[in-house]
């Protein structure tokens, strides 16, 4: 994805990349370190011992290995779907998810920048679902393979042809179909909050076609930061959530 941003962008970034990319990338190493640090057990884990047990729905009902791994992986898609949705329902959860969208671009960078809180929060529910599903962990693998890939994807920088980006958005999250969601304009925020499959858009209602301005001429983030150079430093992406105003 760096590589295709490199060579084919289709958006001049407003903020210099190494200023952006050296917080962002600081800040998914901070929250590896904390993840690691506070749970003691990964998905694949609880897994392994949710099928020693035989709990979840998934160890209890009589399928084909290969339609519980199918099942799995769109039921914990359509999880994180619900998930971000909720993020931005709740507003102590959008005061931390604000971290993500405050950033003044948007590229592959954008899509690992998250505040500790949601890594932590959204580990806690992946654990949560995993055990109650019973998802067996080859289904997790290639889930986080999934996800991690379509994310970097569809936040990256970069050009698709009309006629393909249409045809992928019928089945995936594009970059032209998710960038409308880190619009400025708070109708176009709460909308597409699909990662991986654009499904789930389709399905609640939440789908929006295009933005109400050119992709290339949009404003990313957020409009109460916009040309704030402050949100892409990685001591005020941490403590964003707990601060109430702005001066």
């Amino acid at each position: 994805m760096i590589l295709w941003e490199t060579i084919a962008p289709l958006r001049q970034l407003f903020v210099s990349k190494s200023l952006r990319w050296v917080n962002n990338l600081s800040l998914v190493i901070l929250n590896t370190l904390v993840l690691r640090g506070i749970f003691p057990v990964t998905a694949i884990e609880i897994a392994a011992i949710a099928d020693k047990n035989q709990w979840g729905l998934f160890n209890n009902i009589p399928l084909p290995g290969w339609q519980v791994v199918l099942l799995s992986i769109l039921m914990l898609d359509g999880i994180i779907y619900l998930q971000h949705v909720m993020f931005h329902a709740l507003p102590t959860l959008w005061r931390i998810h604000k971290v993500h969208h405050a950033d003044l671009d948007f590229d592959v960078t954008t899509g690992l920048r998250f505040h500790p809180l949601e890594i932590l929060l959204s580990m806690a529910i992946k654990l949560a679902a995993v055990l109650f599903l019973g998802t067996p962990a080859v289904a997790i693998i290639i889930f986080e393979v999934l996800l991690n890939a379509t994310s970097m994807f569809n936040h990256g920088n970069i050009r698709l042809p009309d006629r393909l980006e249409g045809w992928l958005r019928l089945f995936v999250v594009t970059p032209n179909m998710h960038r409308i969601h880190h619009s400025v304009i708070p109708q176009e925020t709460n909308s597409n909050f699909g990662f991986n499959l654009s499904w789930w858009d389709y399905i609640f209602g939440t789908y929006r076609d295009r933005s109400s301005v050119n992709q290339q001429k949009m404003n990313i983030g957020l409009a109460e930061f916009q040309n704030q150079l402050r949100v892409e430093q990685l001591p005020w992406m941490l403590i964003l959530p707990f601060i109430n105003r702005f001066d």
